[in-house]
């Protein structure tokens, strides 16, 4: 699971820093504002592929996606990525998990089978 996250996590790394880019030139917030919150996001989405295999890190990741659904009242685009990436966030979640399950099963069935 950490490995599907953490890729969907980089993306989002850079999809922040564009959008933070985009909301520079078509907004009318300040640049420090701009960077001050695109920067905190970046930070917590490289923060959080670290954060994975800890309690309460896919909670935090579920609060990036929220958060960068929200930066769409910003830079509209964004409701339509954040959505996006919201999705491949919970593939990665959800098929990691299974990825996972398979893994510790076939390690079981090799234990098994050498004993």
């Amino acid at each position: 699971m950490r490995t599907l996250c953490a890729s969907t996590l980089i993306g989002e790394f850079f999809v922040i820093g564009f959008a933070g880019l985009v909301a520079m030139q078509l907004s009318d917030v300040s640049t420090t504002a701009v960077w001050a919150v695109s920067g905190t996001g970046m930070l917590l989405s490289l923060l959080l592929c670290g954060m994975l295999g800890r309690p309460g890190g896919v909670q935090l990741g579920w609060a990036l996606q929220i958060g960068l659904i929200a930066s769409g009242f910003v830079v509209p685009a964004m409701f339509f990525l954040g959505a996006c990436f919201a999705g491949l966030w919970w593939a990665s979640v959800h098929f990691g998990r299974k990825v996972d399950e398979a893994k510790a099963a076939r390690a079981a069935a090799a234990e098994a089978e050498t004993a």
